[in-house]
């Protein structure tokens, strides 16, 4: 846990802060599970953006990186990171060009849920004289990209495995729909439902003549359950599982002391009874909100302070009667969503016995094409 009481000495706020002790325990713990579960890791790097921790997760075991865009890709391959997972769609002439210079510096693997999207993957990869690896996303409940398992997925998958420049590897979902859910074993639900949907279309495939390496599951409250999934399941990608934060605590995915990713705000305004002001806003902690808690973020040394409102640049905090703050006094916040709030700043303190041991650079922040 971070000791605030030292650290609130060197800090000027707002400052977004990472519990290393904590860092590593989340690297080291998740790492273990997927060895111990025979699961590929294959972090997803969106939530820290960071080479330095990126380095960490291969240190830790890690067979490679996902990525959303590639950006992204991008900044980790000019660091010499050589696998990855470009779990977004390629679309257009700028984008193939940028991918194929990356192809000829790193392994990458690309992903889609539709043959147009394929054919732009398959002309580039007939252009390099290379068949490109191709992951087909899979719908499992989110209802965002990929089509239902089965047959929808199959018959996808037999027209995109006849482009000459791609080679099918692996079936691909992200179980983000856990988040909804608000029990660990509603989560177990989700988690072997999402592995045994690419499985029974990975068995489909198979009778059609058609072998899909790679089972590629993802998602951090989902992964936490890698050690009872059914056979075959073969890669998993968590991402938010290194910082933590409020959606990880509402679905009992992780401990509050596990939350490595706290933000530090100074109390600047005491306009009316009940209210406090902080300098930390939309800026700082995001808008993103969670529909299991009310608010902004989690003050855990006063869980009943709510983080009411932002403004760019303000927050305002509804405090229950009995409960005092004064000026220039240091709140700690577990943020809602640690990946948005990384993409707000350039870096972060990076502390171990609540002094200021490294900067965390956020490399690939703004990297959004």
């Amino acid at each position: 846990m971070i000791n605030q009481s030292e650290l609130i000495q060197t800090l000027d706020t707002p400052a977004v802060v990472i519990d290393l002790d904590a860092l590593d325990g989340n690297l080291r713990r998740t790492a273990e599970r997927a060895a111990r579960s025979g699961v590929k890791l294959r972090p997803h790097t969106k939530t820290h953006k960071s080479v330095w921790v990126a380095k960490k997760q291969l240190e830790y075991g890690a067979c490679g990186i996902t990525v959303a865009k590639l950006g992204e890709a991008e900044v980790m391959a000019a660091a010499g990171i050589d696998d990855i997972l470009l779990a977004y769609p390629i679309v257009g002439k700028r984008k193939l060009e940028r991918l194929g210079k990356l192809l000829g510096i790193a392994r990458i693997t690309v992903s889609t849920d539709n043959y147009e999207v394929a054919q732009g993957i398959s002309e580039l990869g007939v252009s390099l004289g290379k068949r490109i690896p191709l992951y087909v996303d899979v719908n499992t409940g989110l209802g965002r990209l990929g089509k239902e398992p089965g047959a929808p997925t199959a018959d996808l998958v037999e027209r995109i495995a006849s482009l000459p420049g791609v080679e099918v590897t692996g079936l691909m979902t992200h179980s983000g729909h856990a988040y909804g859910k608000g029990s660990e074993e509603e989560i177990l639900a989700v988690a072997i439902h999402e592995a045994q949907s690419l499985l029974t279309t990975k068995e489909l495939l198979r009778q059609r003549g058609i072998d899909v390496r790679e089972v590629s599951v993802g998602s951090t409250p989902t992964s936490k359950f890698a050690l009872q999934l059914p056979p075959g399941v073969t890669e998993m990608r968590p991402g938010a599982y290194v910082y933590g934060d409020v959606s990880q605590l509402v679905t009992h995915t992780m401990e509050e002391s596990q939350c490595a990713m706290r933000v530090f705000a100074t109390v600047v305004g005491l306009p009316r009874p009940g209210t406090v002001v902080i300098d930390a806003g939309s800026k700082t902690l995001t808008t993103d909100v969670n529909g299991a808690r009310k608010g902004y973020g989690l003050l855990p040394a006063h869980p009943d302070v709510i983080v009411e409102r932002l403004s760019e640049e303000h927050g305002n905090l509804t405090v229950p009667e009995g409960t005092r703050f004064h000026i220039g006094d240091v709140v700690e916040i577990i943020p809602n969503h640690c990946c948005t709030v990384t993409n707000l700043h350039d870096r972060l303190i990076g502390v171990r016995d609540g002094r200021v041991e490294r900067y965390i650079q956020v490399d690939g922040r703004g990297k959004i094409n």
